[in-house]
């Protein structure tokens, strides 16, 4: 399996790139809101092919992935995130502007971290309780078109506390729909990989899928990291209070390839 370049560039320039430019919480937290289940149903478990024939979330099925060639990226990034906000149905933090990653001729803009709990892909019919989702894009240029992604998903499961996790979640808003703005290097994506060994440079699962959420617009380059990523069960369900169960249900891959 041949993904050169992509978890070498993700890894490594995430820790030496962003050079050049604890109290554990409670999952019992006041937060304001409380997660609407006809809201959270509209917005992350619709299923069918209205939506077309690329949607995602997919089960992964590691033993059905193709070789194919490199995945060839060019990665800039700053690791500056400037706030983290409470949308109800998500924990989001957002980037700083100056951070981007160019793939197959287009260069998207580094925009959100948000998460689903549990997870939305399924490796080998497994679903994990956690999973973070660094959101990129290429903004339409005109009104018949449509934006352009490339997200990459990390899977978590329960295990030692996470250092980038606890670095903001004592500073996620109690009420929905605020944000707190965060000083630059207060909280660092790098900081996700700690503990995490590197072990070779193909680790990431691609295919072309959508958005998860509406309007489930197809145009999303899927590259979800192999390594599963710890953070502790008080982290998991500390973020799980605020947003509850915002995961979308797996669809169909139709014939998909995942290389």
């Amino acid at each position: 399996m041949s993904r050169t370049n992509l978890a070498y560039l993700f890894l490594c320039l995430l820790i030496t790139l962003s050079a050049c430019t604890s109290d554990k919480p409670s999952a019992n937290n006041n937060f304001a809101h409380t997660p609407d289940p006809d809201k959270q149903k509209e917005l992350y478990i619709l299923p069918g092919l209205e939506h077309g024939l690329l949607q995602s979330p997919i089960n992964i099925l590691s033993f059905k992935e193709k070789t194919t060639e490199a995945h060839e990226v060019t990665l800039h990034f700053q690791d500056e995130i400037e706030a983290v906000q409470n949308l109800g149905h998500t924990v989001q933090l957002d980037f700083s502007e100056g951070s981007t990653i160019s793939y197959d001729g287009l260069t998207y803009t580094f925009k959100q971290i948000h998460f689903h709990t549990p997870s939305e892909h399924l490796i080998d019919g497994i679903t994990f309780p956690m999973e973070m989702h660094v959101v990129t894009n290429v903004p339409a240029e005109d009104k018949d078109d449509f934006p352009r992604y490339l997200v990459v998903g990390f899977l978590f499961k329960m295990g030692k506390a996470n250092k980038f996790i606890d670095d903001f979640l004592n500073l996620i808003p109690k009420t929905e729909d605020t944000a707190t703005p965060l000083e630059s290097g207060t909280v660092k994506v790098r900081d996700v990989f700690t503990g995490t060994e590197q072990r070779d440079v193909e680790n990431y699962y691609h295919y072309r899928g959508s958005l998860t959420t509406p309007p489930y617009t197809e145009t999303v380059e899927w590259f979800v990291y192999k390594d599963i990523i710890e953070a502790s069960p008080e982290q998991i369900a500390t973020i799980n209070v605020i947003q509850g169960d915002n995961a979308r249900r797996i669809q169909g891959t139709f014939g998909r390839i995942i290389d």
